[in-house]
């Protein structure tokens, strides 16, 4: 059965948000894992509400693709597929090359002062095994490389894919050797910003991204994950 986070109840957001929010976390998470059942039933006592927020929120759910429901089998957590990585990760890619060497061009000294405080912060998370923190600085890395890029169009578009992107990082960054090699190529990138090369920069970024799609794909198949 598939165990709920408490709600955090918050009097300002209707209930059917908070519990929106609650399970959609626990998806991307993957507290609650791909092909896993939701019952609506057990949901509702789990969260001490009644059923109606609760189908509310499963249809919002599957509105953005994060669960399926199938007529006399239920609803579950979408399973993952090779494509559904590789069209995500293709967009990711292509914004974060065209971001980076934006950025690289228009950089300020104290973003890259920014980007160099992150990047530490990642590490330390690392170093002690911390990958709930390391999700988190680099998510910021990359969010600091946007805002560096100063397109928010840019930043507009990638806001779309955040949410899928987040589920790929968190399968991504819980093995600590690949959690390593992310941060050389941290590294790389910010050398390449604080350099000014804008061509270098696009490249390492891309090819960052093709690394994390390859790597994501394979433990798929692998049935890793």
């Amino acid at each position: 059965m598939v165990k709920v986070p408490k709600l955090k109840l918050d009097s300002y957001q209707p209930l059917r948000d908070v519990i929106f929010e609650t399970l959609r976390k626990a998806i991307i998470s993957g507290d609650i894992k791909p092909g896993e059942r939701l019952m609506e039933v057990s949901l509702a006592e789990q969260m001490g509400v009644s059923r109606t927020p609760v189908r509310e929120a499963i249809r919002r759910l599957e509105a953005e693709g994060l669960v399926t429901m199938v007529p006399r089998k239920g609803t579950h957590v979408s399973e993952l597929s090779s494509k559904d990585i590789i069209d995500v990760l293709e967009v990711r890619g292509a914004l974060d090359k065209l971001a980076t060497s934006l950025a690289a061009k228009r950089v300020q000294p104290q973003q890259i002062r920014a980007l160099e405080s992150i990047h530490k912060q990642f590490i330390s998370c690392v170093e002690k095994g911390n990958m709930e923190g390391a999700i988190r600085k680099d998510i910021e890395f990359h969010d600091a490389i946007y805002a560096a890029s100063g397109n928010s169009r840019l930043i507009g578009v990638l806001s779309s894919l955040k949410e899928h992107v987040y589920r790929f990082r968190v399968i991504y960054l819980r093995d600590l050797n690949i959690a390593e090699h992310v941060e050389q190529e941290h590294q790389q990138i910010l050398e390449a910003l604080r350099e000014g090369n804008a061509e270098r920069a696009a490249e390492l970024s891309e090819n960052h991204i093709r690394n994390q799609m390859d790597a994501i794909v394979e433990a798929l198949n692998q049935k890793k994950l």
